[in-house]
Order: C-alpha cells, then structure tokens, then sequence
C-alpha cells in the first residue's frame, strides 16, 4: 500500500493532508524518514509518525463452522482440539468463539474477532434464539415432554426452561426432539433433558436465530462478511 494511503487507512489525516506530513519529514519506517508519499509499505515495516507507531485497523473475520463433537470452544486447550484447529492459520486474527457448545456437541458455532459483534449477539437484549436437536435414550412420551416444557431449578436457583421442545418425525422415531432456548446457559439442554429423565446422546445446535445449518459438513465452515451474517441471523438464511 502506497504510504499516503496508507497513513490516511490509519487515521492519521486525509490522504492529500498525509502528503504533507510526510513531506514534512514527521513519518519515518523502520526507523529512517521517508518523504515520498507512494513509497510502498510492506506488511512488516514498522510505520511512525512523530515517534507513534500507526497501525491499520484490525480486520475483523467471520466463520460459521459446522463443530464436530470432541472440539472444545476455546482458543487453545492443553487436552483436546479445540474449533481454530478447523480454520486457517489465523493467529494474528487473535479469533475466538462466540459463546460455547460443549466438547460432546455439534453444530453451528460462530467464530470470530470482532467482540462489539460477539457482545450483540449474546447480550440477552438481543432476544437470539438457539435451536438444538437432541437424540435421547429413550422414546418421549406427552408426561416426558410436559416435565421438560415446564422447566425446573438447578442449583443456583436459575430456572431452566425451554421455549418449546417438539418431537421430531426421525428415525428412530420418538427418540429425537428439537429444544429452542434463549439464555444457553452451560450443558442448558443435557441438564433439562436429565431432569425429565433422559439422557442425549447426541446433540446438535441447528439454528443461531434464524440462520440454521443446512449445507455445511460438519468440521466444515464458511467465511461470510458481517452483513452476510447478520442477515443469516436476523432475517433468514441457511450455511
């Protein structure tokens, strides 16, 4: 990138005011003054102005992976893979996940590094449902089903209730249900489904709002702009 451009991309003035901050002899890289206005920065050089380091703004990536069970959501584990090990050698990226799905779970899983998006999502404010679906032990029956609709406390005295649980027309059938909470609270579904009595074998998170996982083969992912992704989350669209 051209250096006026560059100090312009960086905030320190427009691209013609940046002109003359270099011809002024304020910009230095690499620690020798530069006073041509298309120099070409590289990746790797050090840019100042006035003795301050300027930097371009960090370029913010979106992921939506489709997890594998055995991940963990971190960005980095001492035991297990965790769900950058999907993804491109991003490091400098500093990505992380956008809430959790447990290891044993699958499903859609937001990664990104952008933390004003990742605080819009998850803020209870945003009214973002989750939809998972669960394979149980055991077929459901009405009495299962009214215990897990109604909710129950855990041990802190939080209630855990779904905002509807549904039996799903899959084999093998009356073992699968699908579970749409708001909160995600940790292992939310595992607990309620105990409480009623059952275990899960298998869990899968198929839609964050509205955006559900259609295509998307699991230990794949898709990169999309932020406008992609809203949209997917708010208005429609499937991965």
């Amino acid at each position: 990138m051209r250096l006026n451009s560059f100090l312009a991309s960086c905030g320190v003035a427009s691209r013609r005011k940046s002109e003359l901050v270099i011809f002024s002899g304020r910009v230095q890289i690499n620690g020798k003054i530069i006073l041509m206005p298309f120099y070409d920065v590289k990746d790797d050089d050090v840019v100042t102005v006035d003795g301050q380091k300027v930097s371009l703004p960090e370029k913010f990536l979106y992921y939506v992976l489709n997890k594998p069970a055995g991940y963990v959501c971190a960005v980095s584990d001492k035991y297990d893979p965790v769900i950058l090990d999907l993804l491109p050698d991003k490091n400098d990226a500093r990505l992380f996940p956008v809430g959790r799905l447990d290891k044993d779970s699958e499903g859609l899983i937001i990664v990104t590094n952008d933390g004003k998006f990742t605080q819009s999502v998850l803020h209870p404010s945003s009214n973002i449902k989750k939809t998972y679906e669960a394979l149980l032990n055991l077929p459901v029956n009405d009495k299962k089903l009214s215990i897990w609709q109604r909710g129950f406390k855990n041990s802190d005295g939080h209630l855990l209730k779904p905002l509807s649980v549904k039996i799903l027309k899959r084999e093998p059938e009356n073992f699968w249900v699908s579970v749409e909470i708001i909160e995600g609270l940790k292992r939310e579904v595992r607990l309620m489904a105990r409480n009623a009595g059952f275990n899960v074998k298998r869990l899968i998170r198929r839609k964050i709002g509205k955006m559900t996982l259609k295509d998307l083969a699991v230990g794949d992912f898709v990169e999309l702009s932020i406008s992609d992704l809203q949209y997917k989350i708010f208005s429609g669209g499937t991965v």
